[in-house]
């Protein structure tokens, strides 16, 4: 892993720990990746979905009390 001499000096300076904020950002980019990853396999279907209720509405809709 590699990261910039400039931002290891700031964050040292500034008392960041470096390891904690390195695995934060992973989380992070693994998480955003993850929904990425499953909104590309599950689009469709969520479009299809969407298309059925803008056509026929939502299903039991006529069940609802409110």
């Amino acid at each position: 892993m590699s990261l910039s001499p400039d931002l290891v000096a700031e964050a040292k300076d500034l008392g960041v720990n470096i390891s904690q904020a390195s695995e934060r950002g992973l989380r992070q980019a693994i998480s955003e990746a993850r929904a990425a990853r499953w909104l590309d396999e599950n689009g469709a279907a969520l479009d299809a979905y969407n298309d059925y209720v803008q056509k026929y509405g939502l299903p039991l809709a006529d069940q609802r009390l409110f």
